[in-house]
């Protein structure tokens, strides 16, 4: 059963706050009909990020994975063919990149909730990303460059890949008395079967 109060994780990353992004990241899921229940600002420890990423055992085989193929299908040589010691490569840049400064961690509900903002978003790789994404429309990054200078790609965003990396997300983010539950409006408009009480 679809549930209209399905959450998700999503952290503006330190380049979107250093562009003064926050806003703008802000709008686009409001604009879809998120609900923001959790926000902080916080500097993260390697400790807090590598947790992050590790929710996920298998995200260093998946994202170095991704960033091979990402090279292949652009007809381009990958730093190298091992998907484990790719994806190692990224976590220390990660470590570095998130931790360069303060974070907005944010939790949004709503109806499918974690794949609205997934598509909000856009694709990891700002430079494959399409237009009318965030990552598409304000980041002109790529995998290429951040290999070529031995850094993270700066994408601005973390949005959570599935229900359950979200439910952990939350939780190593937030504490239970940190997240409000509360009606918005609008939500009469998403969700109600019958839009009674509108004429008078």
């Amino acid at each position: 059963m679809t549930s209209k109060k399905e959450r998700t994780f999503v952290a503006v990353k330190p380049d979107g706050i250093q562009r003064n992004l926050i806003g703008e990241i802000i709008k686009r899921f409001e604009n879809r009909g998120l609900k923001l229940v959790g926000i902080k600002m916080v500097v993260p420890t390697d400790e807090q990020i590598e947790a992050h990423y590790l929710v996920n055992p298998d995200f260093k085989t998946i994202v170095g994975a991704k960033t091979i193929e990402s090279y292949k299908k652009k007809g381009e040589n990958p730093p190298t063919e091992d998907p484990e010691t790719q994806g190692q490569f990224v976590l220390d840049t990660l470590k570095k990149y998130m931790a360069s400064g303060p974070i907005v961690a944010m939790c949004w509900e709503g109806v499918h909730a974690v794949e609205i903002v997934r598509k909000v978003v856009g694709g990891t790789e700002p430079r494959s990303s399409d237009v009318g994404t965030i990552r598409g429309d304000y980041v002109i990054d790529s995998y290429q460059l951040a290999d070529t200078d031995q850094r993270a790609v700066r994408n601005l965003i973390h949005a959570s890949g599935d229900k359950g990396e979200a439910e952990k997300e939350i939780e190593l983010w937030f504490s239970k008395s940190e997240l409000i539950d509360y009606r918005l409006v609008q939500e009469q408009m998403l969700y109600d079967v019958n839009l009674d009480g509108i004429l008078e």
